[in-house]
């Protein structure tokens, strides 16, 4: 399973949001390269990185973070937050961005969407499929859509997609679990695609549960930061 260590960008610090609650921000004492750069050193091959105000706001506003990040260290990057355009999916991919995180684009313009996958490989690409009670969040998560998580997965498999992240909000942050039951159903009805997990996930026994299960991939954030899991642990079971 690939561990995938997250880091959230706010303000160009590296924050977590509780549940995406702008409200309810904390933040770390280690830059994104910084933190990127340890990450390196634990031996993880790839992290997940989000610009929380591109997120809402819907234009990047951290490229000279991720340039310098994908310099240093040479981590594979995948990145979310802000993407709305073509031309903003060429740059991220000009500066050494490795997947790109579509969310809004693909509920709230899908012809610009679905032209942008005719003009990239879709392999570069991962669906964020975040959740409010099954149903599709988007903008930062400041806004839950009438699409279902089931109907947005069936849509986007259409288009050959076949990489998807999905959160939990209501669990993002907390470091009560992550949401095994939603996975598991998804892995059920959905075998072939690669399911990268994320949001709750609170010691090391949630990353060895959603491992037994074969899920592709898991995204872990607040737990490394606040010391939940040992970092140290967490790439011996990534290898």
């Amino acid at each position: 399973m690939l561990i995938i260590p997250a880091i959230d960008i706010y303000d160009k610090k590296t924050v977590r949001l509780s549940k995406g609650n702008f409200k309810d921000i904390t933040y770390y004492p280690l830059s994104p390269l910084d933190q990127a750069k340890q990450y390196a050193e634990f031996g993880f091959k790839r992290i997940h990185i989000v610009d929380l105000q591109g997120s809402a706001a819907g234009a990047v506003t951290v490229l000279d973070i991720l340039k310098s990040i994908k310099t240093e260290t040479g981590l594979e990057i995948e990145f979310g937050g802000g993407i709305r355009s073509n031309e903003t999916v060429k740059t991220l991919f000009s500066i050494g961005v490795d997947k790109i995180i579509i969310g809004s684009m693909a509920i709230r313009n899908k012809n610009k969407f679905e032209f942008m996958l005719r003009s990239y490989n879709p392999v570069s690409f991962i669906v964020s499929a975040d959740v409010n009670d099954n149903m599709i969040a988007v903008q930062g998560w400041t806004e839950t859509t009438s699409v279902s998580l089931y109907d947005h997965i069936n849509y986007c498999t259409s288009l050959g997609l076949d990489q998807f992240i999905c959160t939990d909000i209501s669990k993002d942050g907390t470091l009560l679990g992550t949401n095994i039951p939603l996975y598991s159903g998804m892995r059920k009805d959905y075998p072939r695609i690669k399911l990268i997990a994320s949001g709750g996930i609170k010691d090391i026994s949630d990353i060895r549960i959603l491992k037994e299960m074969k899920i592709y991939g898991v995204v872990v954030g607040k737990a490394i930061y606040e010391k939940t899991i040992d970092l140290e642990e967490l790439s011996q079971l990534a290898k």
